[in-house]
């Protein structure tokens, strides 16, 4: 399969410039165009770059070489463009100062982001969540699901005889998202206010008259109580972190409008336009 190496070229466009004598000595060379080095830190930088546009199936090394010819590719056409004088044209000189300017914001934020997101910062901001969060009461259940009253009566009847209630929800439920009536753990407000009423209402192993609601007819059985706790912060630890961090940025980003004199001239109001006194107002039409 043949792909597009050079399809996302306005980020290419700003690697290019970059790539130009910034490899370090200790940087691995993959390949040279012409003499000018590719390193294993270029492709590092390009796939922070393309990454999530890449095909899934590349990986390993596979990924490596596909990142190396597409930046062997975009040097190619960068020199040609740069021997057709592009480099001095307006257009270019525009997307060289936004992305230069956008270069130096994700520098800074990453920066920053190291620097807010310490073990001790995302200890605290989780300590604070988790003392401010109350545990929410959560309700396990099945239910099966039919169109009339009468439908619902008669499965009712086959669980109090004795079915198995997930053997009749198999049979009769209109429900196809619930295998045997299965609706695992779920809060009040996850339901409509009738199920989620009836549900809460009951406790574990009973088994509830019908129930109307806007989809039909429910019998539900409630198998489990509990309240749900807060997660640990190994497994949010992550969410954590991208919390912190970009709290840190917007701070920073409010800091500085604060700071500056911002003029957005699609909201200014036009001037006035007064009349030159020199010059004699023209009759209207």
């Amino acid at each position: 399969m043949t792909f597009h190496r050079l399809g996302p070229w306005l980020g290419a466009a700003g690697l290019a410039l970059m790539l130009a004598g910034l490899s370090p000595a200790t940087a691995k060379v993959l390949a040279k165009v012409d003499g000018q080095e590719i390193t294993d830190d270029d492709v590092k930088l390009a796939l922070e770059d393309i990454g999530s546009t890449l095909p899934q199936q590349l990986q390993g090394a596979d990924r490596e070489n596909y990142v190396v010819d597409y930046l062997i590719d975009m040097i190619l056409v960068a020199k040609k463009a740069e021997a057709d004088k592009l480099a001095d044209g307006a257009e270019f000189r525009r997307r060289l100062t936004y992305l230069r300017e956008r270069a130096l914001m994700e520098t800074l934020f990453g920066n920053l982001g190291r620097e807010a997101a310490t073990d001790a910062a995302l200890q605290a901001v989780y300590e604070q969540a988790a003392k401010a969060q109350t545990g929410e009461p959560e309700v396990k259940a099945r239910h099966i699901l039919v169109a009339t009253e009468a439908e619902a009566k008669a499965a009712l009847k086959r669980v109090r005889d004795g079915e198995d209630f997930a053997k009749v929800a198999t049979e009769v439920s209109r429900d196809p998202g619930s295998q045997g009536g299965d609706l695992g753990w779920f809060s009040k407000d996850q339901m409509v206010p009738e199920f989620g009423n009836a549900a809460f209402a009951m406790e574990p192993n009973q088994i509830s008259e019908p129930v109307k609601s806007q989809f039909g007819w429910h019998i539900i059985k409630v198998e489990g109580k509990r309240t749900k706790s807060f997660p640990p912060f190994e497994q949010v630890k992550e969410q954590v972190k991208q919390y912190v961090v970009q709290r840190a940025q917007q701070d920073l980003i409010s800091k500085l409008r604060s700071a500056a004199k911002i003029e957005r001239m699609s909201d200014a109001k036009p001037d006035l336009v007064k009349p030159d006194p020199a010059k004699p107002e023209q009759p209207k039409k």
